[in-house]
């Protein structure tokens, strides 16, 4: 393929943009090229500014569930924009979207509507401190919660100790509340409640992790985290930005059968346009202000062109319901198995419906340790076979795919057959 203009384009980036790229993972440095920038997609094809095409399994890291430029979405945005792109007040179409949230995942009673995933997880975790008077949270290695500053942390001499920033820019104080545990391992999680008793105030996760790849929750692992939140006096929160109405109209709360305290969503909640929500019960909502003492606003919090797509987006997955589901469950599973057949022991993957990853790795990979033993320079040089024959996936080993409900069967043998040529010849 013929990049020329991708790569004129990143060269004019970087003197403007730091590294080119307005989000770190699209600079591709983790597989050793420069990115493809892209002009258009449609339904499950994107394509590139030198007119390449690709079949797209990252679907802007998970919204597009429904494929690129769904008519439905596009008109109801288009019909919004006519009448005015932000008011600054309250809309009838804020309050249908909530209605719609809480229709699919009952445990949102009440919700707050906001412009990104970062913002709801940084106010769900802020209005669990306000409810429970603690300042403590426990998250997970490897789980990704967005970029405030008492969540970019990382474990110091060992996981169970509080946590030294993980950016600059941190001060080591804004993280010193953020303690990090083992995800799927039970007694990490005891620990700290033992060493911090009376002290934390919520526990966060990704009920499937997606930000160290794609790692399940082990049978038992979130039942556990339930069970002992609930003996501690702390709530539990799910980050749903990924999962939420991609493994079911209710999310993996759904999907597991867990239900959290306070659930944060993002990305398709907006149908593609910048959302994110959060909520959960009632009593712990209202002390989110003004009804509360837990302050949080946004002028473009539930702005007409996000719920009109969002109203959209979400009408349409309910309107295809379990079959719609079962048919993404199918393509993922179609494309699992189409890797496990073609590496056989060399690689594992992992998956939940729609989403998964492939691993270069000999072991199962269940947490962030497992994980990042992972063969990056073989992921590095499967990524760029993709890409060059027109397969678009994450150019990170540890970011997820996304299956969309416009990716054909043709889609899918297409890249099952480019995945099993890259095998031949290597």
């Amino acid at each position: 393929m013929n990049h020329t203009k991708s790569e004129q384009l990143f060269e004019r980036s970087k003197r403007c943009i730091p590294g080119g790229v307005n989000s770190p993972v699209r600079a591709y440095r983790a597989v050793g090229r420069n990115p493809v920038f892209i002009e258009r997609a449609c339904g499950s094809k994107i394509y590139d500014v030198d007119g390449n095409g690709y079949i797209d399994y990252v679907c802007s890291w998970g919204p597009c569930i429904l494929g690129h430029c769904d008519k439905e979405i596009i008109d109801a945005v288009k019909d919004a924009c006519d009448r005015g792109l932000t008011f600054g007040a309250p809309t009838e179409a804020e309050c249908a979207l909530a209605e719609l949230i809480r229709g699919c995942i009952p445990s949102m009673e009440m919700s707050r509507l906001v412009s990104s995933g970062t913002e709801a997880v940084m106010s769900a975790v802020r209005v669990a401190r306000g409810y429970t008077r603690r300042d403590k949270i426990i998250k997970f290695e490897g789980c990704y919660h967005g970029h405030s500053d008492g969540l970019l942390v990382k474990a110091g001499s060992g996981a169970l100790t509080q946590s030294a920033p993980d950016s600059a820019g941190v001060p080591a104080d804004y993280a010193k509340n953020t303690l990090v545990a083992r995800y799927n391992d039970e007694a990490s999680v005891r620990s700290l409640f033992e060493a911090n008793r009376g002290q934390i105030a919520a526990v966060l996760v990704e009920p499937v992790a997606a930000n160290m790849g794609v790692v399940l929750p082990k049978d038992g692992f979130l039942e556990f985290l339930r069970d002992v939140t609930k003996t501690n006096g702390a709530l539990l929160i799910f980050d749903e930005v990924i999962t939420g109405f991609r493994l079911g109209l209710g999310g993996a709360q759904e999907y597991f059968g867990v239900t959290p305290d306070l659930t944060t969503l993002g990305k398709i909640v907006g149908g593609g346009m910048p959302v994110g929500a959060y909520g959960g019960r009632k009593e712990i909502m209202e002390t989110v202000a003004p009804r509360g003492c837990v302050y949080q606003a946004g002028t473009l919090s539930g702005n007409p062109l996000t719920t009109a797509a969002g109203i959209a987006a979400i009408r349409r997955l309910c309107a295809g319901g379990k079959a719609l589901y079962q048919e993404l469950d199918r393509k993922g599973r179609y494309l699992a198995d189409t890797v496990k057949t073609a590496f056989g022991e060399k690689a594992q993957v992992n998956r939940a419906g729609s989403l998964l990853s492939v691993f270069f790795a000999a072991n199962p990979v269940t947490d962030y340790e497992t994980a990042v033993r992972s063969d990056t320079r073989e992921y590095a040089r499967y990524f760029n076979y993709l890409l060059d024959h027109g397969i678009y996936t994450a150019p990170s080993q540890f970011e997820a795919m996304f299956v969309s409900a416009a990716h054909t069967q043709e889609d899918l043998e297409k890249t099952a057959e480019i995945i099993r040529q890259f095998v031949r010849e290597s």
